[in-house]
């Protein structure tokens, strides 16, 4: 199913972008957000999303990726307040920026307060992502709206969708010679009873 959704021009996007990633940075508890998402990376297991990043070190890679995945929740929140329509906002993100915007929004209680006090909400919704399902690929809306914002995508972290796939395809085989399969939703290993 294709679905046609309004946007604003991602110019306009990004000016509101801005400011809402600049308040959330004030904000006197959004450092040790960021800073406790990053200390417990032990957290963010998965198997398609930071994986996907040659040579990938989560304990290396996570300062910069929470840093794109509180920009991209900037965008989301920007596109949300213009059109108010959370669909809409769930605009094409990369996935192991993706990936690290679930991370960020694991940290609810925190984050409750600094939308509370800030006035400007996180837009996340995974069953949007699934409905919309539109894979990010450069030069499309969200990239425009980033670019606009914040400067240009960091490459290593910003993988187009075509590129995406086929490194989920090596992933898949190296997967499988383990037994886990279906993009790591089914394992084949079997765990010997305790002694």
């Amino acid at each position: 199913m294709t679905l046609t959704l309004t946007r604003p021009a991602p110019e306009l996007i990004a000016e509101r972008a801005r400011e809402i990633h600049e308040t959330w940075l004030g904000d006197p508890e959004m450092s040790a957000v960021l800073d406790g998402c990053a200390k417990y990376s032990s957290d963010w297991d998965d198997f398609y999303g930071g994986p996907l990043i040659s040579r990938y070190s989560v304990a290396r890679d996570a300062e910069h990726l929470l840093a794109d995945a509180l920009k991209v929740m900037a965008l989301k929140s920007a596109v949300y307040e213009a059109t108010g329509d959370e669909l809409a906002a769930e605009i094409p993100v990369p996935v192991p920026v993706d990936v690290t915007c679930h991370a960020l929004c694991a940290q609810i209680t925190a984050l409750s307060r600094i939308q509370q006090r800030t006035g400007h909400p996180f837009v996340h919704s995974t069953v949007n992502e699934h409905i919309n399902n539109t894979p990010w690929r450069s030069g499309d809306y969200t990239h425009q709206a980033y670019r606009a914002a914040f400067g240009p995508v960091a490459e290593r972290y910003w993988i187009d969708a075509d590129e995406a796939e086929r490194r989920r395809g090596i992933l898949d085989a190296k997967y499988e010679s383990i037994g886990v399969t279906d993009r790591g939703q089914t394992s084949a290993i079997g765990f010997a009873p305790a002694l």
